[in-house]
């Protein structure tokens, strides 16, 4: 089969080394791809929130799996396109993917199914979102109704926390002007993967990711400074009740609207005491749990892929090994603020990248010959272990190899776990 995959971080990274170990892969496209990309697939300037760009593209190509990374694409109907032109893709059409891309659609969905989630307020205005915020106790979280690459949450424990992240939110900030106040859910938090084909799931693991910048869950959030898979807070139990009272609902729902949900579906959860809430629905791999997923599960991936994409999910299976796997984030310093881009990494060449050790490009280059930062989030060290103790050794061993005086990362990535 010749395969594309849409994106450019290390999610892409990640599902393009897992789908290469497949033999079913002839050539594989990554558009536009990075610097790491490039080194084990093709890479191609390609607008990828243009469908009908996208389609041509695939049809000039002779491509025939198209997999859809992030959430942008999906959300300006890319996947629509590609489905209008006969081209088989992974990925929700914009409709389903409505799911993430506006919060209030999902805190709709969950009072239809009577999904456990938290209370909140939907606003368009930001005196009505000020009046409302008034009477809600602390802490309290903000979130921006549209899409905000996992940027636009707050979880302010002050009122002047809360008011900043209205003032941005409704400043454009995050383009939309609309925001969800919700209630804080206590508990400790997990991503559960499920495969959809319409209202057929498949569980397809969990992990638990660290937003905060700083050791000890310090500093603002990010789009994610490292990930571990699986979860043990994600028990059989915790699993179950999370398929029937949110995840299965949900998807019989969106059939009912006429809008059936394709694709993965991430959901953000919130347990207590064995509980599970919802706390987001996410429609595409997260960055960095999918760096941890694709470690795991390798070559079967894209068998599992192709089966939700045509509606076969009912004969498919997920075959795990008893291991786990662990990401480590490398970030230019200052992130997630302002950050200087161009600095050069190095030592890469010298570290193993095998089924067990893999350093995913998430935002570098190439400039004059020399790998260089391009981005916030640049490197993610992931590598499996028998255990996640094993697992964590060996990724911070590869993450003190790297030469990079300019890149910072999180020393206690798996310390909930561990």
């Amino acid at each position: 089969m010749n395969i594309l995959i849409l994106g450019s971080g290390g999610r892409e990274h990640a599902l393009a080394w897992a789908v290469l170990q497949n033999p079913k892969c002839d050539r594989l496209i990554v558009a536009p791809g990075n610097a790491g990309i490039a080194q084990i697939a093709e890479c191609a300037a390609l607008d990828i929130l243009d469908g009908s760009a996208v389609a041509t593209f695939a049809d000039e190509e002779s491509v025939d799996f198209v997999i859809v990374g992030p959430e942008a694409p999906l959300a300006a109907g890319v996947s629509d396109a590609l489905t209008a032109a006969g081209i088989a893709v992974f990925g929700p059409s914009a409709a389903a993917a409505k799911l993430e891309a506006s919060k209030a659609f999902t805190k709709e969905i969950c009072a239809a199914v009577n999904a456990p989630t938290a209370a909140y307020g939907r606003f368009d205005d930001l005196e009505a979102a000020r009046a409302y915020l008034a009477d809600q106790p602390l802490p309290i979280v903000i979130k921006a109704d549209g899409l905000a690459a996992g940027k636009g949450v707050t979880v302010a424990a002050t009122i002047e926390e809360a008011e900043g992240a209205l003032t941005d939110i409704f400043g454009g900030v995050h383009g939309k002007a609309e925001v969800v106040i919700e209630a804080f859910l206590r508990g400790e938090e997990a991503s559960f993967f499920c495969l959809v084909d319409g209202e057929t799931v498949l569980p397809f693991g969990t992990a638990q990711d660290h937003k905060r910048v700083g050791d000890g869950d310090t500093g603002p959030n990010t789009g994610g400074m490292g990930a571990y898979s699986p979860a043990p807070v994600m028990t059989p139990q915790v699993e179950a009740r999370a398929l029937d009272e949110i995840v299965r609902p949900t998807m019989i729902e969106m059939v009912r609207r006429g809008t059936p949900m394709r694709g993965v579906l991430f959901v953000g959860l919130m347990i207590e005491d064995g509980a599970p809430s919802l706390v987001e629905y996410n429609v595409r791999f997260g960055d960095p749990e999918c760096q941890c997923l694709m470690m795991r599960l390798g070559g079967q991936v894209l068998d599992l892929l192709l089966a939700c994409a045509e509606g076969r999910l009912d004969g498919a299976q997920v075959h795990w090994a008893d291991d786990h796997a662990i990401c480590i984030v490398m970030a230019a310093q200052g992130y997630p603020g302002a950050y200087a881009k161009g600095t050069a990494i190095g030592g890469l060449d010298a570290l193993p990248a095998d089924s067990r050790n893999m350093v995913f490009h998430a935002g570098t280059a190439l400039a004059d010959g020399r790998m260089v930062a391009n981005g916030g989030r640049v490197l993610g060290v992931t590598t499996r272990g028998d255990d996640l103790s094993d697992a964590r050794d060996r990724a911070y061993a590869v993450v003190d190899a790297v030469d990079w005086p300019e890149g910072f990362c999180r020393r206690d990535i798996g310390w909930r776990a561990l």
